[in-house]
């Protein structure tokens, strides 16, 4: 597992002192819209498409990144072309992982997840066009981004300790060390999404009149860890995940010519 760069190593008793710096500072505080596009964690598994009754179930097949390019051309708008949006308020789609975003888009489609644009463009895919489309965002790479330096001890204390007194389990148990996720579980990754759109997400979830009747087992998970989190601790949290992303090694350098 390759060691994350942040404002911590991959090693919980060990953490350093700064984020890496890249891109622009990232504050609690700041409003976004309280479900756009994406993590939300996933409540059913696009796996396969329904049959008649009395059919076999036929299996979608592994999402095509090629197909998924062309499909995809409408999400830019929004996500940017390559999956990294420049607006927070949209979540970072680049190098999720195709089972969740593909699962994500089902549930827009279905109505489990409400999201009047979400459900607008998810309705007219197939299954295997959500596949493809999470094939070809998970060919990406999100841009790194950077912590506030004021928020990154309480941050990394929570995502990689958790809060026993409270009650709170540490993010990474299953969001990763370096904030990949966990496709097979369909945890999404966090690695680099903007902390306003994480923000969001945990305010939304920590608010306990939320209609909670359409949740599935993931979303009920955290949504239960949310509503023990301070309103300080999930602006630290948030600003934490946006620095945290994974050290990629450098090029190898060319021998000079004698």
């Amino acid at each position: 597992m390759s060691a994350a760069v942040v404002a911590q190593s991959t090693d919980p008793a060990k953490p350093t002192s700064a984020p890496a710096p890249a891109g622009t500072a990232a504050k609690p505080g700041a409003n976004a819209a309280a479900d756009p596009a994406t993590p939300g964690m996933p409540k059913t598994d696009a796996a396969t498409a329904s049959a008649p009754s009395g059919e076999a179930t036929v299996a979608t097949k592994p999402g095509d990144a090629t197909a998924g390019q062309g499909k995809a051309a409408a999400c830019g708008a929004c996500h940017g072309m390559d999956g990294n949006s420049t607006d927070p308020q949209y979540p970072k789609l680049a190098g999720q992982s195709e089972q969740y975003i593909a699962a994500q888009l089902a549930d827009f489609k279905s109505g489990k997840r409400s999201n009047p644009i979400m459900a607008g463009f998810a309705a007219a895919l197939s299954e295997q066009d959500m596949h493809d489309v999470g094939a070809y965002f998970a060919t990406k790479a999100a841009l790194p981004g950077v912590a506030d330096q004021k928020y990154v001890d309480a941050g990394q204390k929570l995502y990689r300790e958790g809060d026993v007194d409270h009650g709170i389990p540490a993010c990474m148990a299953c969001h990763g060390p370096d904030g990949r996720g966990n496709p097979g579980a369909h945890y999404p990754q966090l690695t680099s999404q903007h902390a306003n759109y994480i923000e969001a997400r945990l305010k939304a979830w920590n608010d306990s009149s939320r209609d909670a009747s359409k949740d599935g087992p993931h979303v009920k998970i955290m949504a239960a860890v949310a509503q023990k989190l301070s309103q300080e601790d999930i602006g630290a949290v948030a600003s934490y995940i946006e620095g945290l992303h994974s050290a990629e090694p450098a090029a190898p350098v060319a021998p000079a010519s004698p």
